[in-house]
């Protein structure tokens, strides 16, 4: 058998070669356009069986390529990609006859499903038991999370998803986002006799009711403009398999009744068919919404919640359920630890703990992104540092050992000590080894919070041989005589001062590089720099004598 042949259209070299080696991986043959104009050539002069156009490309845009290609007679299925998950492309594509339409970023199951789509039966070897499975390996593996879940409540999600997989009952997934309601979706699915048969996903917040009614139940040729043959719908694709409907609250009222529809009598319409088409899929939803409350707003129907609330599934939030945190933490790091081959083979037990602590208000999703974050970085000093500045970090959070910084270009963060930083009338200065430097100068009373200082900032030494480590003059005593300073400008010598100590920080971790001490401040280059001239701030580099 030949292999498939794909073409991979799309301006980003990085996006090409990702797409090339994951399906060359699978078994298609893959060619690559780097631009519109050279994809019409290749399209012209090749024989292709599928292809990937992405959207927003320089000269010519996707779009364009679609018509012209469309026009000059090409019927390849033509799977859209766009970083914009913008509606309006969505529904030019498909109404100019694309086959189907990603978002960017988009996951490999989900390309997959695309190019099952579009191909049919006609799938390489490597991916032909698979398709014959349905995907039932994925499935479990996407259930790994649930599985690993040592927590009472997930205990019972778990009894639950067993004691209802092999039925056909609905089944309505409730919970914040991120819980993972498309993990036990997938498990639903795995678990029960349809599990050789496909799942099948719709996202109803990403496409408009036009193009989503299409997107589930399919259309006929010349229902619409660009409708040059019929198509079938998410329905007929997932006969005899499982239905996900993702976001159902966000589905308009008119496609809500013809859901109804699908649901009381297995049958319906396509998008300008006469005859009714009958389908055997079990259907699975899930919402973050209150439907009730959108009943009662008048968003959702009644008939249509009482229908799908056969079995209703409620997935705690991770903070409710904090026994999870270390094991799943453990799941992430050893499935993007060998994907980025980062070596982070644990974390410290600080970190955990700091994990724990952590209230994770995107849930499991966002567990997962900060454990992804942590493998490429290999610090996980830069993540604590960014939930600390978002105040999403308990404040006891310890920074990482020095030791634990990877290879990257990341520097280890510098030795600190918390001081607190009085403001009396006269000045202040604090020991070192090397002897003293003035802080603070201030005729005021009170306190500024307690900060975290670098060492080498607030020691004076002596004689000094690195360059970065020039001791900072003080900052100028006011100047305002004695009863004529304001509350308000107390104030703003205060800021001036927090301000001045946490450049001075950030500057020495990154060896004086202002840009990555602009974008660690998150500020910008130009005003890093108004605050080093405000500050009085000295650039060793102008300044020192080597």
């Amino acid at each position: 058998m030949d292999r498939i042949a794909v073409l991979v259209v799309d301006d980003e070299e990085q996006v090409r070669t990702f797409l090339g080696e994951l399906l060359g991986s699978s078994g298609y043959q893959v060619r690559c356009a780097s631009s519109g104009s050279q994809a019409l050539e290749m399209l012209s002069g090749g024989s292709f069986d599928v292809v990937l156009l992405d959207v927003m490309m320089p000269e010519m845009s996707g779009l364009e390529v679609l018509r012209r290609y469309r026009a000059s007679g090409g019927g390849a299925p033509v799977i859209v990609l766009s970083a914009l998950s913008g509606a309006e492309d969505a529904m030019r594509a498909m109404k100019m006859g694309a086959s189907d339409y990603l978002s960017k970023p988009f996951s490999s199951d989900e390309l997959e499903d695309a190019m099952s789509r579009a191909l049919g039966n006609r799938l390489p070897a490597r991916q032909a038991p698979a398709a014959q499975a349905a995907g039932a390996s994925r499935e479990e593996a996407s259930g790994e999370r649930i599985l690993i879940s040592h927590s009472p409540a997930m205990r019972k999600v778990r009894a639950l998803v067993e004691r209802i997989a092999d039925t056909d009952v609905p089944v309505l997934l409730l919970g914040e986002s991120g819980t993972g309601k498309e993990v036990i979706a997938r498990e639903v699915h795995a678990r029960s006799n349809r599990r050789n048969r496909p799942f099948i996903k719709v996202n109803c917040a990403a496409l408009p009711g036009e193009l989503l009614e299409s997107e589930l139940f399919g259309h006929e040729r010349g229902a619409f403009t660009g409708a040059t043959a019929e198509k079938p719908g998410k329905f007929e694709l997932a006969d005899q398999g499982t239905i996900f409907l993702d976001e159902i609250g966000e589905m308009a009222i008119r496609l809500q009744a013809k859901l109804l529809q699908v649901l009381q009598d297995e049958e319906f319409f396509r998008v300008g068919g006469k005859k009714s088409v009958r389908v055997d899929s079990r259907v699975v939803v899930a919402t973050n919404r209150e439907l009730e409350r959108e009943i009662e707003l008048g968003n959702f129907r009644e008939d249509l919640f009482y229908r799908l609330n056969v079995v209703a599934i409620r997935l705690p939030a991770l903070r409710e359920r904090p026994e999870d945190v270390v094991p799943l933490t453990d799941h992430f790091l050893k499935k993007y630890g060998k994907q980025y081959m980062s070596g982070v083979a644990e974390l410290p037990p600080e970190v955990l703990r700091a994990f724990t602590e952590y209230e994770w208000p995107g849930n499991v999703r966002e567990l997962e992104n900060m454990v992804r974050r942590l493998c490429v970085l290999k610090d996980a000093t830069l993540v604590l540092d960014e939930l600390r500045a978002g105040g999403r970090a308990p404040a006891s959070a310890p920074s990482l050992p020095t030791s634990y910084a990877g290879d990257g270009d990341v520097e280890p963060p510098a030795p600190t000590m918390r001081m607190p930083v009085p403001m009396p009338a006269a000045p202040v200065s604090v020991a070192g080894p090397g002897g003293a430097v003035q802080v603070l100068e201030m005729p005021a009373r009170g306190a500024v919070p307690a900060a975290e200082v670098p060492v080498n900032q607030v020691v004076a030494q002596p004689k000094y041989t690195n360059p970065f480590d020039v001791p900072q003059p003080p900052p100028p005593p006011p100047t305002v005589p004695e009863g004529e300073m304001s509350l308000k400008d107390i104030g703003k010598r205060a800021a001036m001062l927090a301000e001045r100590e946490a450049i001075l920080a950030m500057l020495q971790r990154t060896a004086w590089n202002k840009r990555r001490a602009a974008s660690k401040l998150r500020i910008s280059y130009k005003a890093l720099l108004y605050k080093i001239k405000e500050c009085g701030i000295v650039d060793p580099r102008a300044s020192a004598e080597f």
